[in-house]
């Protein structure tokens, strides 16, 4: 989701690292919400604990937590057996259906940044953009649900899972094998316009190919413009931790903001990669 490569820096913990012990709730700037059993903080980063011996977890961006209050709503026992997070909008009501639980033993010890680099390692892309969709479809809640029906951390469709080979969206790694894989096929199927890829995969490619790109629905140029703005300060960021001090405002003047790079040639195609560290993307 390799080291190098997790959602945020990985670290070695004392004990007397982490924090909270008891159930506590983190909202997160995009109005959703995490059920975490403890928390450690990771530079600029917290991990938030899903279970109580510390087996599942998400790293999230520090800036991007609000706040963290003890969850007054304690789920019902079976739940509490069932270490996904629990992201819901916040103030949006009732936490949407999950999955049974004997169809997914399989996310009950998921580390979800070594999943999103398997699959990005599989077919030629940032893991850093793979989670960066995550992020915006599900908020990395393995048993997220739509309300029309998309599933699992990259909100699958039945249909599209079906096409994709995926049997259960609720096995994080087959969700997102699946999806890496059509956002994959999406950036070719547009020479590796991000953009338009995006587009599709929150809109459908039938509704960028009727307007020609971005169609004209708050949700999708929302959701666009979430994905490209999360995938740019990671890129930023690792850029600015990688510049000596004494250099970083002349390459900071500098800096411009390319585009997705695209093969050279259609026999290069499938082995070139959307960048994987060193650019930013574009969008409105």
């Amino acid at each position: 989701m390799k080291l190098t490569k997790s959602i945020g820096v990985v670290l070695l913990l004392s004990a007397a690292a982490i924090e909270a012990s008891a159930t506590d709730v983190a909202t997160l700037r995009n109005g959703f919400t995490i059920r975490h059993e403890s928390r450690a903080p990771l530079g600029e980063t917290t991990r938030l604990f899903l279970t109580a011996d510390g087996s599942s977890f998400v790293d999230v961006p520090t800036a991007e937590i609000v706040q963290i209050e003890p969850d007054l709503n304690a789920p019902p026992a079976a739940e509490q057996s069932t270490p996904a997070p629990a992201l819901t909008p916040a103030g949006s009501g009732p936490a949407l259906p999950t999955a049974s639980t004997g169809a997914t033993a399989a996310s009950q010890h998921v580390d979800v940044s070594q999943v999103v680099n398997a699959a990005s390692d599989r077919y030629r892309l940032d893991p850093d953009l793979v989670s960066s969709v995550i992020r915006a479809e599900s908020g990395f809640k393995v048993h997220a649900v739509s309300p029309k029906g998309a599933q699992g951390l990259m909100q699958l469709m039945p249909g599209t899972a079906s096409k994709l080979g995926v049997p259960n969206a609720f096995d994080p790694e087959a969700n997102v094998d699946g999806g890496t894989r059509y956002l994959r096929e999406l950036l070719e199927r547009y020479n590796f316009d991000l953009i338009k890829a995006l587009a599709a995969y929150n809109a459908g490619p039938h509704r960028v190919e009727q307007y020609k790109g971005v169609p004209p629905y708050l949700e999708t140029r929302k959701y666009v413009a979430s994905i490209v703005r999360d995938f740019n300060r990671k890129k930023l960021a690792q850029q600015k931790a990688a510049t000596p001090a004494s250099r970083a405002p002349a390459q900071n003047q500098a800096k411009a903001r390319p585009g997705i790079s695209k093969p050279a040639t259609k026999t290069t195609r499938t082995a070139t990669s959307v960048p994987r560290r060193s650019s930013t993307a574009t969008g409105n």
